[in-house]
């Protein structure tokens, strides 16, 4: 088969699709594009390529606290497990806090994440949009989006919680 450049032009028109007519040669009764046409079909496919190629979420895998990124805070010991983008969340984080006694790691705040809260030790209050419920182990909390919400450990030991927000 002879190659496009060297083709003599045995046909020529169009392919209306919508508003626009792309010309088209005709080669041995087979529809043949124009070598610029063949050019922009990378740059058309660009995007489509783009979302195909998200990088992948988190692999695959247990951890166990000693894994864990790990911060002193002057009210205890936050641990983020996992943090990042998943298959299908653009952010999620994963973590613990061991919660010295009477502390609080912050006033009650909001974001725009969802969070789950999982209490696994000690005793506390968690306020959730303005109502205070006394937790312990056991007790999960969840929270809206941009709704009020924090926790102050009461007990006479440190509390532990596991937390999870993400934004989809």
């Amino acid at each position: 088969m002879a190659e496009l450049a060297d083709a003599p032009d045995l046909g020529s028109g169009g392919v209306t699709r919508g508003s626009s007519t792309l010309p088209i040669r005709t080669i041995n009764s087979q529809i043949m594009p124009k070598r610029r046409e063949l050019l922009s079909l990378p740059i058309l496919l660009a995007p489509a390529a783009l979302m195909a190629a998200k990088a992948p979420g988190f692999p695959n895998i247990t951890l166990d606290e000693a894994k864990a990124k790990l911060t002193k805070e002057p009210f205890g010991d936050l641990r983020i497990y996992f943090e990042g983008s998943t298959d299908q969340l653009t952010n999620m984080t994963a973590g613990s806090l061991r919660l010295k006694t009477g502390m609080s790691p912050h006033p009650p705040h909001q974001h725009p994440e969802e969070e789950f809260m999982i209490i696994t030790e000690g005793t506390g209050d968690l306020m959730v949009d303005g109502k205070t419920t006394r937790v312990g182990p056991g007790s999960m909390m969840y929270c809206a989006g941009n709704k009020s919400h924090g926790i102050t450990n009461t007990g006479k030991t440190s509390l532990l919680f596991y937390f999870y927000k993400w934004k989809a």
